[in-house]
């Protein structure tokens, strides 16, 4: 019910949304829920290597906005038919070595992403949230947003049954999207 609220191609702030109801929602439609936990990421390259991580992308993924295009796009679209995706962004950076002009250049490739799969009518949702100041910034911040601020949920890990550990529920990770050895093994 609630991917029905919501274009179907977009890339928007998570704002009101919980990450857990994406997750069971991407879940309920049948497609791959992806998420990546940034807050640790303060550079372009670090949030790149977080995504990769995060996200299964092959050995070979480049660690530029043009390989995660191609990750997130043409290698998947290769590999058959796909049912539609949902992706977090949580915790962007916001700092000097990740400034406003990297973040948007990083949402543009997942706008881009999401035309690509538009014009094949495959639903691709992101969401994202920026990371919460550290330091003297941060107690301020909690203040003004006290109990707004959702538990943000533990990384994502792949165990060896394919079971989702982190969200106390036997849910299968659904980011298998960009598991290549999942690919070359179904061929």
């Amino acid at each position: 019910m609630l991917l029905q609220t919501v274009r179907p191609n977009i890339v928007q702030s998570i704002r009101a949304y919980r990450v857990e109801d994406l997750m069971q929602a991407a879940e309920g439609a049948g497609q791959h829920f992806l998420y990546a936990d940034l807050q640790s990421a303060q550079s372009k390259q670090e949030v790149l290597d977080k995504i990769a991580e995060s996200f299964l992308f092959p050995n070979h993924f480049g660690k530029n906005l043009d390989a995660l295009y191609d990750c997130m796009t043409d290698l998947v679209h290769k590999a058959g038919a796909q049912p539609g995706f949902v992706v977090v962004l949580e915790h962007l950076p916001d700092n000097p070595r990740f400034d406003r002009e990297a973040r948007e250049q990083l949402l543009d490739v997942f706008r881009d992403a999401a035309d690509f799969w538009a014009e094949r009518r495959i639903a691709f949702r992101c969401f994202y949230s920026f990371a919460v100041p550290v330091g003297a910034d941060a107690a301020a911040w909690e203040r003004a947003h006290e109990g707004t601020v959702p538990d943000k949920p533990a990384p994502k890990s792949v165990s060896k049954n394919g079971v989702n550990p982190n969200f106390g529920m036997n849910m299968p990770l659904m980011s298998s999207a960009f598991d290549t050895a999942m690919w070359l093994n179904a061929a």
